[in-house]
Order: structure tokens, then sequence, then C-alpha cells
């Protein structure tokens, strides 16, 4: 069943499959499988490399690349969820490489419901790097992760037990963030206010302003350069403006 499941996911285009059982899965920040998916057994992991364009000097170009990414991936992790369910008679979770976070629940915002990270791990799909990202032992640092979680007895797939990660340290010289200076730890308000500039911080800062600017600062802003992005990013998503810690890591780079 393993190999029929990797078969048809490779056959998509997917770029890896692991699989691994759900008391193998270890996250510290995010809920137990158990309490979000009562009686699964196993986690089936996809991999997708990220194109070259992620290296791109091109926020824009590098961003663009990522969306057309996470639609692909989004379209695999339901197909396959489709299949586990439709044709292998078993309940299946999806979970894509973006979803709703929760911003009720103190804690939990930039935390997910499922780790992919750790999924990853688990799967035998790589290890930690010192950017605290998954490296993947063929595409390094440049792949992402969705995942389907079933009831189905699946056996798991070995850890990888060689870590590809050299810690030559270029992730962290080249942070323009400083976020990943703590060994094991990455500061993600430092992270996601240099790589998301118009997020949710700059919209909290921008409409702060508004409201105590003039009607004519008013109009002004509303026909800034900073407004029309801050416009762009809530109506295509968050979007990511630096891609360092991926450009920058040599495991797995295309010549």
């Amino acid at each position: 069943m393993k190999e029929r499941i990797r078969d048809l996911a490779l056959g998509w285009g997917v770029d890896d499959v692991g699989f691994a059982s759900v008391c193998d899965y270890r996250s510290p920040n995010s809920p137990s499988i158990e309490s979000l998916f009562p009686g699964a057994r196993s986690m089936i992991v996809m991999a997708f490399r990220e194109l070259a364009a992620c290296e791109s000097p091109s926020p824009q170009m590098a961003m663009s690349a990522r969306l057309d990414l996470m639609e692909f991936s989004r379209s695999a992790c339901y197909r396959m969820g489709r299949f586990v369910e439709g044709t292998l008679g078993s309940p299946a979770m999806t979970v894509p490489v973006g979803y709703p976070m929760d911003f009720n629940t103190p804690g939990k915002i930039g935390v997910g419901e499922v780790s992919l990270r750790h999924a990853a791990v688990a799967a035998g799909l790589g290890t930690f790097g010192r950017h605290n990202l998954v490296v993947h032992p063929r595409f390094g640092t440049r792949v992402i992760f969705t995942a389907i979680l079933t009831k189905l007895e699946l056996a798991p797939d070995v850890p990888v037990e060689i870590n590809s990660c050299t810690d030559c340290g270029l992730c962290v010289s080249n942070c323009p963030a400083g976020a990943l200076n703590d060994a094991g730890k990455t500061d993600v308000r430092k992270c996601l206010g240099k790589s998301q500039p118009f997020g949710m911080g700059a919209n909290i800062a921008f409409w702060s302003r508004y409201g105590d600017a003039t009607r004519d600062e008013q109009k002004a802003m509303l026909q800034s350069p900073e407004y029309l992005s801050l416009y762009q990013a809530g109506s295509i998503g968050y979007q990511y403006y630096c891609f360092r810690c991926f450009s920058v890591c040599p495991i797995g780079l295309r010549n």
C-alpha cells in the first residue's frame, strides 16, 4: 500500500514521500494529533522542491514562485486525501503548507496545528539544520512539505541518521533580522518583521497612523506605495520578501 501511495504522488510530480507513525511525531508547541483527529495512526508526508526562483534578488519573483508551489502542493495534498478516503477507505485529514491560524489562543500565533517540519523529520525526509528548517538529503533547505493524517496502519520510514547540515553558519550570518542568533531557536517576531514587511504588524502600524492623521494626510496615505503594498498583500495573502535562509544554504544547491 505504501508503494502505491508513493508511486501515485511521484506520478503527480511530488518530489518525495515519507511515512510516519503518529506516535513517533513530536512537536513541542503544536497540540497532539489525537486531539485534532482521534484515531489517526499514520502520517503521509509529501515533499516539494522550491524552484531556483527562491534565490532571485527580486522578492516579487521569489514570492511568485512560492505562490505557484503552494497552489500545486495544496492540490496534491487534497488529491491524496481524496485517494485515501475514496479508494483506500480510510478517513483522512489534509495538512497543507498554509492554512488558517488560531489568533484567539495565547501562544498559538505562528504555531501550526500540525508542525510539518516535525512531521517531515518523523517521516524520514530530513533532519533539522542550524536554521531550524528541515534539510532534505537531496534537496537541502529548498523544500516545503504537506501531510495527510489517516487511520490506516502504514509502516513508518526510517528516520534520517546523518544530518546534512554542516553548521557552516551561512544562514545565521546572512539573516538580515538576526532571528537565528540563538542556536536551536528562531525569533519569529524578528523573522516576520523582516520577511513580511507588509504583514500584520505593518497593517496595525499603518492604520494606527491613519487614525491620527488629518484628512489630507489620510488621502495621501491611501495613495502611497506603502498602502498599495499592504492592499496587495491583503488580496494575495502573506508574502515573504526574504528567502535568505533558503538561498544561501549550500546543501542541495543546483549548479
